[in-house]
């Protein structure tokens, strides 16, 4: 492992304020380890609750870590935004999944895309209209979009404009949670296709938070799989849709929805859970899969599993898969 982004060990946890039992925690990410290298896509995968979008905050800095580190490009970044030099945040941006929420709707188009340029002193001289209107080439949207407002711009247009801003600072890295789950199919599309064709001309590294698995096989180089968490599985993208191995991957992967018998085919065979994805405050003892799991023994209800190299680069926590890798 090690790369651009580098995590090893780290932890999120919340303290539940009025519980009646003392120092309970919510154990949102408990102990992860994963990188990013130079110009690919980790895609970060699980059900609401799993502690994917806690990850993403963490890692940009709108949270400091419990504990574990957060290196980029050497440098520890665990500790919050607040510690960051300006550099590290001018180099990891991040674009959230409601633009509705994450623009200034009292400021233009042209403020909000001014606004990170100027933080960063990344204006040219005399050159400002046109850095903007290159910005917003990038993300196809015409020259009068410069005055503006979000309130006039439609949800796809909205997630333009912030990935526009992203942008804007020439980052390294870009964390995406969720950025296209609130719109339609057709902009989608459009928004993934400009995110791949950006990632290609500025070799940028993407963390793209997502509950979309069928979304990862053409966007993401390689692939985790977390619940409640902890990462159950990592592997390159390839790799992972043709040999799933953890059983709530193969959960995952059975339930996408297909509409062909060549896809059906495609797809692993189905894995049937039980109940819902437990809460994080109570964590299951041993496996925190276990109370789903059909293939659970006795070991899985006491003993934590640990992260095995089942082959090269392909990563799965589960006794079972350990075992039979003796």
């Amino acid at each position: 492992m090690g790369g651009l982004l580098e995590v090893r060990g780290l932890k999120k946890y919340f303290p539940v304020t009025g519980a009646a039992q003392k120092n309970l925690m919510v154990k949102a990410i408990d102990g992860i380890d994963f990188d990013i290298q130079p110009g690919e896509t980790l895609g970060l995968v699980g059900e609401s609750g799993s502690g994917k979008s806690t990850t993403a905050f963490t890692v940009i800095g709108l949270y400091a870590a419990t504990a574990g580190e957060i290196r980029f490009k050497g440098t520890d970044i665990g500790g919050g935004a607040k510690r960051r030099p300006l550099e590290i945040k001018r180099d990891i941006q991040m674009v959230f999944q409601d633009p509705g929420t994450s623009l200034n709707p009292q400021r233009s188009v042209e403020q909000i895309l001014s606004l990170p340029l100027s933080i960063h002193g990344l204006f040219r001289r005399g050159g400002k209209r046109q850095q903007l209107l290159e910005l917003l080439g990038a993300v196809e949207l015409p020259e009068e979009y410069l005055y503006k407002y979000p309130a006039s711009l439609g949800g796809g247009e909205k997630q333009m404009l912030a990935i526009a801003r992203a942008i804007a600072t020439n980052p390294s890295l870009i964390v995406l949670d969720e950025p296209t789950s609130s719109l339609d199919v057709s902009v989608q599309a459009k928004i993934i296709n400009m995110l791949l064709r950006i990632q290609k001309q500025k070799r940028l590294s993407y963390l793209f938070i997502t509950h979309d698995l069928s979304l990862m096989r053409n966007m993401a180089t390689r692939v985790a799989i977390m619940y409640l968490g902890k990462i159950a599985e990592i592997a390159q993208a390839d790799v992972f849709f043709q040999k799933p191995l953890h059983p709530y991957t193969q959960m995952l992967l059975s339930a996408i929805p297909v509409v062909s018998a060549e896809e059906e085919m495609l797809k692993p065979k189905s894995v049937h859970s039980q109940g819902e994805i437990p809460s994080p405050v109570n964590v299951p003892a041993g496996c925190g899969f276990n109370t789903r799991c059909p293939f659970a023994q006795s070991r899985c209800l006491t003993e934590d599993p640990p992260m095995t190299e089942r082959e090269p680069q392909h990563f799965v926590r589960c006794h079972r898969i350990a075992e039979d890798k003796r």
